[in-house]
């Protein structure tokens, strides 16, 4: 959604790279492009100046100025402010103290209010809650059928009493589902209400009695994020017109340049509670405006990875795969290694989840080309396989491989590679799982292959060691002479004489537990 805004971002904080300074011309030049790359983006142009106004006043400001380095400042200072025009902190929804929750949504017609309410039903019953949707859009063709099959993919009851199709009242429907969600125990209640092609009064009229029927205590308004400028002004009329207390955005998966997100909460002072991104059931969750400015400037969203990890990964199942790594007696099989993708996969697209890491903007290409079905030829191909050679890939010998490329549908190079790669995988990873770093980083005192604490470093082999004078008389000098220095000489080099705890001293040094990123 955000790729031309956050490519143009990052080409200009690469102009201000390597400036211990920043001059008056440079922070005239960096805000002039900011405000290019934001126009772009589709972002409304009263929002454009406050954010570079901001951004502008701040850059000349003590923070910059008296900075180690002036670019990362810049940098800090327009992610806090996109972190502000996004709506500052996370909002999340008000519960009713007594009786059910009632949650109305409204929007305009091809929003996906109707698919929308399935996701936030399908959300809430993973906060333990037991939602009731309502089938309200008694105008649009199947609206009611298209809220019941969605209902039935997320195992959601709808109360739809009216066939819809132009047939029923809406606003008898909504009110009599509150008295339907108390006598059944539903403590949600989400009404799907009407849309309409553009902005009228019939519509306004329809959503206002609809809310005063049922008082609801959160009305969240639907756009479409790739409506652009469009967005911005709808927002506004249905704020005028019927009132909300938050915005839902969808399609945040597209190919437009979002401007929409960006602009609603500024302009309208109402902020984006929820996101939709994709069109699976679970693309849907919280919008955190600091996660949103942190994907803008690539600096990936780490937070959401480990959600929706915590919530796909089998934690008993990962935590005997790390012990079969840790061990380091080749433990860890291709049968382990597609349980460990099969939930990956459960995370979503390969892409969407790369895309995710910081620094990964510069590879947009190569994500947007990935293809997917790459990992269905390495599930083809293991399970192809005999319990043995899963078990043990070394025995795979050429005719093995010859069948186990036909009976996946696959080339023979196709499997010499994927058995080539995990062996070379699983030596990384023990490497890495046992602190060894990744390969050809420098290594760090205790870890495999460097000395521990108190031990001394075996000198490298360079050549043939030097070698004494022939002549007896000589040598003999030589010898005595190397003994005197070493007995002159502390046994500590920093003076002394007593050993040095490596350990303790280490520790004093309290370094980042991320330190390795240093040493890149």
């Amino acid at each position: 959604m955000f790729a031309t805004l956050s490519d143009r971002l990052a080409d200009t904080f690469k102009n201000l790279r390597g400036k211990g300074r920043l001059s008056e011309a440079d922070i005239d030049a960096t805000a002039r492009e900011i405000r290019i790359a934001l126009l772009e983006a589709d972002v409304a142009l009263p929002v454009v100046k406050e954010f570079v106004g901001a951004v502008k006043e701040r850059a000349r400001g003590e923070e910059v100025s008296q900075a180690l380095n002036p670019a990362q400042q810049i940098v800090k200072i327009v992610n806090e402010e996109l972190v502000t025009i996004l709506g500052g902190e996370t909002r999340r929804l008000r519960y009713a103290k007594t009786g059910p929750t009632v949650i109305m949504l409204a929007g305009l017609q091809g929003a996906g209010k109707t698919t929308l309410a399935a996701k936030l039903a399908l959300w809430l019953k993973e906060q333990n809650k037991t939602p009731l949707l309502v089938a309200a859009d008694l105008q649009r063709p199947n609206a009611v059928k298209q809220l019941q099959v969605n209902g039935e993919r997320v195992n959601v009851p709808v109360y739809a009493p009216e066939p819809g199709n132009g047939v029923g009242n809406p606003v008898d429907v909504a009110r009599a589902s509150i008295e339907e969600a108390k006598r059944k125990l539903h403590d949600v209640v989400i009404i799907d209400t009407a849309g309409r092609l553009g902005v009228d009064a019939e519509l306004m009229q329809q959503a206002a009695d609809i809310r005063d029927a049922v008082q609801p205590d959160e009305v969240l308004f639907v756009v479409d994020a790739m409506i652009g400028q469009d967005a911005v002004n709808t927002a506004q009329a249905f704020l005028d017109g019927v009132g909300y207390d938050g915005v839902v955005l969808t399609k945040l998966d597209g190919d437009a340049r979002g401007g929409a997100a960006l602009s609603i909460a500024s302009v309208t002072g109402k902020p984006v509670m929820f996101a939709s991104a994709g069109e699976k059931m679970t693309d849907f969750d919280l919008f955190h405006p600091d996660r949103m400015a942190s994907r803008i400037l690539d600096m990936g969203d780490m937070l959401t990875l480990i959600e929706q990890a915590e919530k796909s990964f089998d934690a008993e199942q990962s935590a005997k795969a790390a012990e079969k790594l840790l061990s380091g007696k080749g433990d860890f099989t291709l049968d382990d290694f597609m349980q460990q993708m099969e939930q990956l996969r459960k995370l979503g697209s390969m892409s969407k989840i790369l895309g995710m890491l910081p620094g990964m903007g510069q590879y947009r290409e190569q994500l947007d080309n990935f293809d997917e079905r790459e990992l269905d030829r390495i599930q083809a191909i293991i399970s192809s396989m005999t319990p043995a050679e899963r078990d043990n890939p070394k025995i795979i010998d050429g005719s093995r491989r010859a069948r186990i490329s036909k009976g996946s549908g696959t080339q023979v190079n196709d499997v010499n590679q994927l058995v080539d790669r995990f062996f070379e995988a699983r030596k990384m990873m023990q490497q890495m799982a046992k602190g060894g770093g990744m390969p050809g980083m420098p290594a760090m005192p205790g870890m495999p292959g460097m000395p521990g604490p108190g031990k001394k470093a075996k000198a490298p082999k360079k050549g043939k060691a030097k070698r004494g004078s022939g002549n007896p008389a000589k040598a003999a000098a030589e010898k005595k002479a190397k003994a005197e220095q070493a007995k002159a000489a502390p046994s500590n080099p920093f003076g002394g004489g007593e050993e040095i705890d490596y350990e303790s001293a280490a520790a004093a040094l309290d370094l980042p537990k991320d330190f390795s990123k240093f040493l890149k």
